[in-house]
């Protein structure tokens, strides 16, 4: 009787848009596989999952879950026990949803979740984005099914025969760019005969990348190079009261991009931080990029994750601590080499793994049977 009833699939995780876009395409193509399917999120309490996933409508229930501070605190007591209550929560969570699969997505909440259902033996599945795993994922990996993984080389952290390359998923708005450029132009009121450059510092913004743009932005004004800067709400007022007389036309400043469809497809060339949801972003716009790792991430991956692009010659890496000083300069040499920016443009476009979300959903249907 079991095998008639519609597929009830947990997708848990989440606390960035490099977790939480993923998630929410993955639901979405198991939904266009199988329209039946029942799915429910589980998220960590006061994250970005928390808003997204509702206004994406599906249904989402909070962990009290909280990340571990890596050197010695005070503060790692009460995130123990947030876990503890969420290892109780998430016994209730699979009891009460009697799922066929739970899929972990990365994020505090995709812990205790996958715990519960590896002990129940329930199948699980985890997709890991990075090029290194981290140590939550390399601890569930025991109990999981199958592993979900966007790079190359990955069964140094994991079992090979659970490993299933498939790529992370992205969103299906940024395909096609070309077609759209004209629009682009128009929407951020750009000269079409001048290069752009698209400054991006994650969901949050960087102050570093921040920093680095308003040090170098005559040099953009005296070369005409324009840009289309996203400052992350949190810096966006600062700046502008800043250097609101100071920035001149070729400087377009914005707190968040709606429309990064457009954004892409306006770029010549794109400054981004180095999360795994971005890059796989990046190899299907296939623009050059100067890649500037975030140094306040966990055992440093994001520069693990730039690394996989630079050694196939897929994009230029600064440091964080070398941006300011450098980042203006890497601009200008790119913006002034058309030959390595079509280079670099056909590398990275080489990396992409195409309807990623798609082979996901597959393999969690296959484990539902």
């Amino acid at each position: 009787m079991r095998l008639l009833m519609a597929k009830r699939i947990i997708i848990s995780g989440g606390g960035t848009g490099g977790h939480v876009f993923p998630a929410i395409s993955i639901a979405n193509a198991l939904k266009s596989i199988d329209s039946s399917v029942i799915i429910h999120f589980v998220g960590a309490l006061g994250r970005l999952e928390m808003v997204k996933v509702p206004a994406a409508g599906y249904e989402i229930i909070g962990l009290p879950v909280a990340g571990f501070e890596r050197k010695l605190s005070l503060k790692n007591i009460s995130v123990l026990i947030k876990l503890i209550k969420s290892l109780g929560q998430a016994r209730k969570i699979i009891n009460n949803y009697k799922p066929d699969v739970v899929v972990g997505v990365g994020g505090y909440a995709s812990g205790p979740i996958l715990r519960v259902a590896g002990k129940k033996g329930i199948p699980t599945l985890i997709q890991e984005q990075n090029s290194f795993a981290g140590v939550t994922n390399k601890l569930l990996a025991k109990k999981a099914s199958v592993i979900c993984v966007a790079y190359e080389g990955m069964e140094k952290y994991f079992p090979e025969e659970k490993i299933l390359l498939t790529g992370n998923p992205v969103r299906r708005d940024i395909v096609n760019l070309d077609k759209i450029r004209e629009e682009a132009i128009s929407y951020f009121k750009l000269e079409e005969n001048l290069p752009v450059a698209l400054i991006l510092g994650g969901s949050g913004g960087s102050r570093t990348i921040n920093e680095s743009i308003a040090r170098g932005y005559e040099t953009f004004e005296r070369e005409g190079i324009q840009v289309i800067w996203q400052t992350g709400k949190y810096y966006f007022e600062s700046i502008k009261k800043k250097y609101v007389d100071s920035l001149k036309s070729p400087v377009h400043l914005y707190d968040f991009i709606d429309r990064m469809d457009l954004a892409f497809a306006a770029a010549d060339i794109i400054v981004s931080r180095a999360g795994a949801g971005t890059i796989s972003e990046l190899t299907v716009v296939g623009k050059p990029v100067i890649l500037i790792p975030s140094p306040n991430v966990a055992e440093d991956h994001q520069t693990k994750n730039a690394m996989a692009l630079v050694n196939k010659n897929a994009a230029v890496m600064l440091e964080d601590n070398k941006s300011v000083e450098k980042l203006a300069d890497t601009i200008l040499e790119l913006i002034n080499d058309a030959e390595r920016r079509s280079v670099m443009s056909d590398n990275i476009q080489s990396m992409e793994i195409k309807d990623s979300d798609i082979i996901i959903a597959k393999a969690i249907l296959k484990l539902a049977e």
